[in-house]
């Protein structure tokens, strides 16, 4: 991997935060995928108001958004 500086701001790609994390940059893409969830939703799951099947590991997996308006109407 060539290396790269950070911006000021923080770090410049995934690879560079799973090295700085120690994790593997696919895990780092799921997490952040998860900030793009509707604030309804990150509401729900953090007040665990959320489907019983709806689960971290479950909700890391790409869903289409057909089936999170069937989750959250």
């Amino acid at each position: 991997m060539a290396a790269s500086r950070s911006t000021p701001r923080g770090y410049q790609t995934l690879d560079e935060i799973a090295e700085t994390e120690n994790i593997h940059p696919s895990f780092v893409s799921r997490v952040l995928r998860m900030t793009l969830l509707a604030p309804e939703i990150v509401e729900a799951i953090l007040a665990g108001r959320q489907p019983a099947g709806l689960t971290m590991a479950r909700a890391m997996r790409r869903l289409p958004m057909e089936r999170l308006h069937q989750i959250f109407p």
